[in-house]
């Protein structure tokens, strides 16, 4: 198994945390982590990667190791997250590149998708949403209340997403064996998001969550026009993106490979030997 190297580089005045494995001249798979989580929840799959791709995980800015600056020093939008991902990738010197969205990372992702500057070869997605049939209730209600009127009447229903109790739940929404998941991760996560200030950060990511949902048309006919290979690997269970939003690429992309697993939101804490195996044969057959 090859190491997995931790590493820094400050991206338009930041400092962005980043995981690093594999052989630099290897094809690269760039990893992008959800809410409320950090490149720790790749921490298994990356050198599961490592041997036949050069695997990139990022912090993004806000989250994990990465710089958190506060609100009134850094617009958190998901535009200005995908422009210091972006920034990272040109400071590798990386243009072609898979991807492999979870969450959080999936707009992110699509807006590097986006981006002639970048040639995505294949996308894998994990929980990673793009069409409105995966917002699963009631998780969404709360949320969807908050950014159509943010208030005082509507904002402690968004910040009980980012209470303890509640990042432990997206852990364990789902996974068939509880006992598997390893309280690190909502641990470490509900460490990070009770720094000083964080709940202003996401609190500003949350009211920004509905410019992802408007460039849904322009993403669907990327998928159209490009027929970009896709692969869903998404836990069936999942209480959060819900499984109709894995068999939604279908209709855009009617090669796209779908697999339910009997998993929740984090499917990797519990299937990790099955998503690094459809993750290996998908980039196989389309990356020989």
């Amino acid at each position: 198994m090859l190491p997995t190297r931790h590493k820094t580089a400050t991206i338009k005045g930041q400092e962005v945390f980043y995981r690093e494995a594999g052989p630099s001249d290897a094809p690269v798979v760039l990893l992008l982590h959800g809410f409320p989580s950090s490149s720790h929840m790749f921490r298994h799959l990356v050198p599961a990667l490592a041997d036949d791709y050069h695997v990139i995980a990022p912090d993004h800015i806000g989250f994990g190791h990465s710089a958190m600056p506060k609100v009134d020093a850094f617009d958190y939008t998901f535009d200005n997250l995908a422009a210091v991902t972006a920034g990272l990738l040109d400071h590798l010197g990386v243009r072609r590149f898979a991807m492999y969205v979870h969450d959080y990372g999936a707009p992110i992702g699509w807006r590097l998708a986006l981006d002639p500057a970048f040639d995505v070869t294949a996308i894998i997605t994990q929980s990673g949403n793009a069409y409105m049939e995966g917002f699963t209730k009631p998780f969404w209600d709360d949320l969807f209340a908050y950014v159509t009127e943010p208030g005082r009447e509507t904002e402690p229903g968004a910040r009980a997403k980012f209470s303890p109790a509640t990042t432990r739940w997206q852990y364990e929404n789902g996974a068939p064996d509880p006992s598997l998941v390893s309280p690190d991760t909502w641990t470490l996560d509900q460490l990070l998001l009770e720094r000083p200030g964080n709940d202003e950060v996401q609190l500003a990511l949350f009211r920004d969550y509905p410019t992802n949902i408007e460039r849904y048309p322009e993403l669907q006919g990327y998928f159209r026009s490009s027929q970009v290979p896709l692969l869903a690997v998404w836990g069936e269970n999942d209480e959060i993106f819900g499984p109709d939003g894995a068999r939604a690429f279908s209709r855009d992309l009617p090669d796209a490979e779908v697999h339910l697993l009997p998993a929740g939101h984090f499917a990797l804490e519990t299937h990790l030997d099955a998503i690094s195996g459809y993750t290996h044969g998908f980039l196989g057959r389309i990356q020989p």
